[in-house]
């Protein structure tokens, strides 16, 4: 006998649809739950929702080998042969992130492929890989944003067995995995749960309908949320999720989704004897998100610092447009390195008013901070997606990866980052459906219209080549000026791993000295010099040079007390 389930609480009527067989009438239980069990039912199965007969995927379906318009597959999550028994994770402190996106990081692009490419990540240094969102969407290609079934991995990618080969690989590596999970809005196409129950209510998101967390049944939504965060992390062994736009989240009810989905993942984690770490992107700029739940805060891990990329972008592009008005300085990366955030209830003239709070230095540890020089967004959202590689000097991103890899955030990586990869990553999806294509596509070119862009310079995201240009190019890696970046980034990598005061996260003990266009960080016995100038500086230390450790170019000079660095070159000096 099996036994099918689905939550559908204002249906009159549901039926178990198997094709080629009869359809099987449910029963009506308790708080909106319908239930049949079904002898010899085989493994394809859908629901009929009153008297329609167009039969619906399972919202909770585990497998959708047909894509997400087609029938849900039954799926035994205890079939798969895991090796990973001994494995105990890897917590966030300390740890180096390396953001990937599976259809894109090989040729294939399938997870598979992808464990033919942990070895890179094994000598580069790095601790966690971070995948962008892998649950099914509609089409082939898409940055994954899209998702309608969040408890089913993409079927193009390899299906949940794929995901399953990937995460055991991973940990026989000794990597740790983080996925990216999108709960704040569904997919444009084939998003049928709102179709069983109110998944989503009347307020908006920047990307469709926000979800439904404080209205009626919401109980049953955020159930659906919390038991998909937990499948995630107890059936795919994977040890976090960074939770996508968790401010397009609202929700007015005395305990925030984000805290109970934080209560019910620690429960989990001492459970399975491991940790397990949850990263909110947010553009609040508020640190409760991070403050444990003891201290009334939500209890998440850590949330992505977009400060922290604005101020280190700003200052080595040149870039002021936009969003990026109010950075640029040397002030600004001072205030950001030592305080968390820039806006801290400051004015934001982007925003046209004050925005953040101040982040408590002494209580919350920098490694809550996720900081970056590029991530998919960052890249992705230029109107070209072209990366910093394109406008910056190899001498310039070396500096820039001294800055990130010493500061007492927790850095994270882009992939093909390591070695000033030249491809860029551009905005792509492959919209079967032609009104819904042909929408994205003069979107996008109207978006980047009001910011003086020819609609025919900005690439049009349902071309094929779209997609094709934004792969990886592992050849580069061949080539002496990539092989030289990326021994830099593994040089480097290795150092900070090596100097505990490299990685240290307390944000009230560094000490830092700036001026025109440098910046001396003090980190107990190391010293960060960095000269973003084009010209040369002589910059005094606090406290006598005895070595270079790392230098980013030829020419530093060290005499003690100071230092003479050439132009556009950043060194890491013990003391």
């Amino acid at each position: 006998m099996t036994e099918f389930t689905v939550w559908a609480p204002e249906a009159k009527r549901v039926r178990l649809h198997l094709p080629g067989a009869a359809d099987h009438e449910m029963r009506a239980g308790r708080d909106g739950w319908w239930r049949v069990e079904v002898p010899d039912a085989g493994t394809d199965y859908a629901f009929l929702l009153d008297d329609d007969d167009q039969p619906l995927p399972d919202p909770r379906s585990a497998w959708q080998p047909s894509g997400v318009h087609g029938p849900s597959r039954i799926y035994d999550h205890a079939a798969f042969e895991w090796t990973d028994g001994s494995w105990t994770g890897r917590q966030l402190p300390g740890s180096i992130l390396y953001e990937l996106h599976v259809g894109t990081f090989t040729p294939e692009g399938t997870f598979d492929a992808a464990i033919g490419k942990l070895d890179h990540l094994v000598d580069l240094g790095v601790d966690l890989i971070e995948l962008l969102p892998v649950n099914a969407f509609n089409g082939e290609h898409n940055w994954g944003y899209d998702g309608v079934c969040w408890y089913a991995p993409h079927e193009p990618y390899g299906g949940p067995d794929g995901l399953k080969r990937f995460v055991d690989a991973a940990h026989a590596r000794g990597l740790g995995v983080i996925l990216d999970v999108v709960y704040n809005h569904f997919g444009p196409s084939g998003a049928y749960a709102p179709k069983f129950a109110p998944y989503v209510g009347e307020r908006h998101t920047p990307w469709g309908q926000a979800v439904n967390l404080d209205g009626p049944h919401s109980d049953g939504v955020r159930r659906f949320i919390i038991d998909s965060v937990l499948m995630w992390l107890r059936d795919y062994h994977v040890d976090g999720l960074r939770l996508d736009a968790v401010h397009a989240m609202p929700d007015t009810r005395a305990v925030h989704l984000l805290e109970e989905i934080a209560a019910e993942v620690e429960n989990l984690s001492t459970h399975l004897g491991r940790p397990l770490s949850l990263i909110a992107e947010s553009d609040l700029n508020d640190s409760r998100l991070i403050t444990p739940r003891e201290a009334g805060g939500h209890g998440l891990h850590a949330q992505w610092n977009d400060d922290a990329h604005h101020a280190l972008h700003t200052l080595l592009t040149g870039e002021r447009q936009g969003y990026y008005g109010d950075f640029g300085t040397m002030e600004c990366l001072v205030e950001v390195l030592t305080g968390g955030f820039f806006h801290t209830g400051t004015w934001s003239s982007f925003r046209q008013r004050h925005h953040g709070r101040p982040v408590d230095r002494q209580r919350v540890s920098g490694y809550r901070f996720v900081a970056y020089l590029q991530n998919h967004d960052q890249i992705g959202n230029r109107a070209v997606g072209d990366r910093l590689s394109a406008s910056l000097s190899p001498a310039l991103l070396r500096v820039g990866a001294v800055l990130l890899l010493t500061a007492p955030f927790t850095p994270m990586l882009f992939m093909g980052e390591e070695w000033a990869a030249a491809t860029p990553w551009q905005y792509f999806t492959s919209h079967p459906e032609p009104e819904l294509a042909a929408a994205v596509v003069s979107g996008r070119r109207a978006e980047f219209a009001a910011h003086g862009w020819p609609p025919g310079d900005v690439p049009d995201p349902q071309d094929p080549q779209t997609f094709l240009r934004s792969r990886l190019d592992w050849a580069e890696l061949d080539k002496p000026e990539h092989r030289e970046m990326y021994d830099f980034y593994r040089r480097l990598i290795a150092l900070r791993k090596s100097r505990p005061d490299l990685s240290d996260p307390r944000l009230h003990t560094l000490d830092l000295r700036h001026g025109d266009q440098f910046l001396v960080m003090r980190r107990g016995g190391c010293l960060v010099a960095a000269n973003v100038a084009g010209k040369p500086q002589r910059v005094t230390l606090p406290g006598v040079a005895r070595r270079v450790l790392l230098a980013t170019g030829n020419g530093v000079t060290v005499m003690r007390d100071r230092i003479e660095l050439p132009p556009e070159t950043a060194a890491i000096v013990a003391l």
